[in-house]
């Protein structure tokens, strides 16, 4: 598949931004004083983020194959293996979406239908974000004075938009009938296309007990990533209390998910200096916070890798050979 024209301008501009936003928030922190935190910091606290985020990747593929499930019945074996290699071949994606193009092209190769694997990846992604806004309206609920940053209310109400249009077209039938009759109004391929996905969407209206269960489990995973980012800052010796990361945390991987940058590069840095000097964390140590917070990520992405590198039939195997496959 070719890739679409305009994308490569695009890349290198966010990536420009990410490199210059984390170079420009590097120099203001003093690289002396991010050093010095991270060559002071104790492992040992680290270590229970680094058990963490091996849950918080378990309760991800959980929530996911249970969506998939209540539509559609592959093997759970093949499914777990797509789950776990897309996270991994995610990370060296531009978009913050990677990973879950390549989880919806590894189901088209278990005979997955396109619209079926489609819209699980798609409610994956919805209830992930409604449990972010959850979590970041209580984060506010903590830290009041963040209530009026345009930045936090911008990221809110995009994710706020997002999550009320994806319900609306779940669960409205006078909504669905509008967008049924615009995409009928358009090419006639994708037509085709957008009806089937929206019937799959639709097919989720009948199982409100298995979204609320997932949405639990998204609120779940993020309560985990509060509680790695409070270990990691514990080894860093900072201390900012519990409750500050509950404040924090959320509202900066809403922040994260703004598309401006390169998988949340530069805009991490920066929010995480940003708020953390709200809790009176010198910016160093904030700093050195972010790029570990990063980093857990992709340790967390590594067993994906294992299973890519030595497990044989993987689903998502062909993607290196057609690196433009998720466009």
């Amino acid at each position: 598949m070719t890739r679409a024209p305009g994308s490569s301008g695009k890349l290198a501009v966010r990536l420009l931004i990410a490199a210059g936003l984390t170079g420009y928030i590097l120099w203001k922190s003093h690289p002396r004083e991010v050093l010095a935190a991270a060559a002071g910091a104790d492992f040992r606290p680290m270590l229970w983020a680094v058990v963490l985020v091996l849950a918080d990747r378990s309760l991800m593929a959980y929530r996911w194959i249970m969506l998939l499930c209540t539509i559609d019945r592959p093997a759970l074996w093949p499914l777990m293996r797509i789950f776990f290699v897309s996270t991994f071949v995610g990370t060296f994606l531009p978009a913050s979406v990677g990973a879950d193009a390549v989880r919806a092209y590894g189901l088209s190769r278990l005979d997955v239908a396109g619209a079926d694997a489609v819209s699980s990846v798609f409610m994956d992604r919805m209830l992930g974000v409604a449990s972010l806004l959850l979590m970041a309206l209580a984060g506010l609920v903590i830290a009041r004075g963040l209530s009026s940053n345009v930045t936090i209310l911008t990221a809110l109400a995009a994710g706020g938009a997002a999550c009320l249009f994806t319900l609306l077209l779940i669960f409205s039938e006078r909504v669905s009938t509008a967008v049924a009759a615009l995409l009928r109004s358009g090419p006639g391929r994708l037509a085709d296309v957008g009806e089937r996905l929206l019937a799959a969407l639709r097919r989720y209206s009948a199982h409100h007990a298995a979204l609320f269960n997932v949405l639990l489990s998204s609120v779940a995973v993020q309560i985990i990533r509060v509680v790695q980012a409070y270990f990691l800052g514990v080894g860093l010796g900072i201390a900012a209390p519990l409750e500050a990361y509950f404040a924090f945390v959320p509202i900066i991987l809403l922040v994260m998910l703004l598309p401006v940058t390169f998988n949340g590069i530069g805009t991490s840095q920066a929010a995480f200096v940003w708020f953390f000097a709200r809790a009176g964390v010198a910016s160093g140590p904030a700093f050195a916070l972010s790029v570990l917070f990063v980093a857990l990520g992709i340790v967390g992405n590594l067993p994906g890798g294992l299973l890519y590198v030595f497990g044989r039939d993987v689903a998502v195997s062909g993607i290196a050979a057609r690196p433009d496959a998720q466009r």
